[in-house]
């Protein structure tokens, strides 16, 4: 829990070039509104209103992403424990 999992994630999708630099540019402005300027990575995958405005992933999220060698797909899931039904749902 508040790790940076989210942040980590993003960043290495960003890295990647699975993300353009101008969508980077306007999470950083939109999560600086909110005072959380550090959170731009995040926002990669944490697209939830609620998410954004407590900095917290509570549900799941997937990004794919091709490099010139690999095709890559990320799921970001909650750590926090009122959150890992989410990470559940769907599973049989």
């Amino acid at each position: 829990v508040d790790s940076g999992k989210s942040t980590t994630t993003g960043h290495l999708i960003y890295q990647c070039g699975g993300i353009d630099k101008r969508t980077i540019e306007k999470f950083e402005k939109e999560a600086a509104e909110l005072g959380k300027g550090s959170f731009k990575y995040a926002w990669v995958l944490d697209k939830l209103k609620a998410e954004r405005e407590r900095g917290i992933t509570i549900d799941i999220a997937l990004w794919k992403f091709e490099t010139p060698r690999y095709y890559v797909t990320v799921i970001d899931a909650p750590g926090h424990r009122d959150f890992i039904k989410n990470m559940m749902t769907g599973t049989p």
